[in-house]
């Protein structure tokens, strides 16, 4: 138990306290942390994740410990980065939309995109998934629609990574499409359709709340972990900020939305992935990064880190 110097003295755990300040023991690899998370988990528990760059890191971790991670479409090449073919997802309106599709329904104005030149039909709200005729498109989507709705009906926790708060948003309708790129962008496709925009605060919690109303009716046993992505911006659409200051931004509203969001409801859990991958590996002198081209993206050891105190949390370090 550590104590304040101050008066009245005040009486702190040692998680609460910053490590190493005073006489509060910085252990190093030892991310402080209240030991009853409320949430328990084993490698039985069906688990499924999505979300940004982040969720296929634990996707592979989850899989590779022997956990009972839900898998959906493995057929499909998209299938890699989360538990169905949801492609990664950025933005928590990309996230909402899911939810949307799967169990209400999502009808934007412009389904799907034929590129200029190769004629390909490209899927605008996943990311860069082609075919080669409308009538695939559509019957591929049916089904993808039934293992989304597996996937997440199946799982007892859900796992959403949170990546950035930057979308664009269709002008006649404000659909988010996941990102201008692929072959429709690339031959000149998009034109004034799409307007870039910075996404505030309460509309992002507004899309958390409307993923938690959706997933409660369907699933009302499920419980949900937040994580935002300690993937960082690779560039920004900003043309007021650099890159840094804009993944800051980013980052600093999705902390702000996911903390007041856990907060309201019980079955909701925040695991600091972002906190351990900057803040606690610079205490202990060592950089999240990965080296070369993609340097944004961190690095295998803090990955292993992360999910190691992943398993502390939930499920007492149990691994196979």
């Amino acid at each position: 138990m550590a104590s304040s110097e101050m008066h009245p003295l005040h009486q702190f755990k040692p998680w609460q306290v910053w490590p190493g300040s005073y006489d509060n023991t910085f252990i190093p690899n030892q991310y402080p942390h209240d030991s009853n998370t409320g949430l328990l988990i084993d490698p039985s528990t069906p688990i499924a994740s999505m979300g940004s760059c982040f969720a296929r890191e634990i996707r592979k971790v989850l899989i590779r410990q022997g956990y009972h991670y839900i898998t959906e479409e493995t057929h499909h090449p998209a299938s890699v980065h989360a538990s169905a073919a949801w492609e990664r997802v950025y933005n928590t309106f990309s996230l909402r939309q899911i939810f949307e599709y799967t169990f209400e329904s999502f009808t934007p104005r412009t389904r799907w995109w034929i590129s200029p030149r190769t004629k390909q039909v490209q899927d605008p709200y996943r990311r860069i998934i082609l075919y080669d005729s409308i009538e695939a498109a559509e019957k591929d989507f049916q089904i993808h629609i039934l293992c989304s709705r597996k996937a997440i009906m199946k799982a007892r926790v859900l796992i959403l990574t949170l990546g950035l708060t930057e979308i664009w948003e269709d002008t006649s309708d404000q659909s988010v499409i996941c990102l201008p790129s692929g072959p429709y962008f690339n031959e000149g496709g998009g034109g004034d359709e799409y307007a870039f925009r910075v996404s505030r605060y309460q509309e992002n919690l507004d899309n958390l709340e409307k993923i938690y109303t959706l997933l409660k009716k369907y699933n009302k046993d499920c419980k949900l972990v937040i994580t935002v992505s300690p993937v960082h911006l690779w560039a920004t659409f900003r043309k007021d900020m650099d890159v840094i200051s804009a993944n800051c931004n980013s980052k600093s509203t999705l902390r702000a939305v996911t903390d007041e969001f856990v907060c309201r409801h019980e079955d909701v859990f925040y695991f600091p992935a972002y906190e351990m991958a900057t803040s606690f590996n610079m205490m202990m002198n060592q950089s999240c990064f990965e080296y070369g081209k993609e340097n944004f993206h961190i690095n295998r050891e803090t990955v292993e880190l992360i999910m190691r105190h992943f398993f502390e949390f939930y499920s007492k370090g149990e691994t196979r």
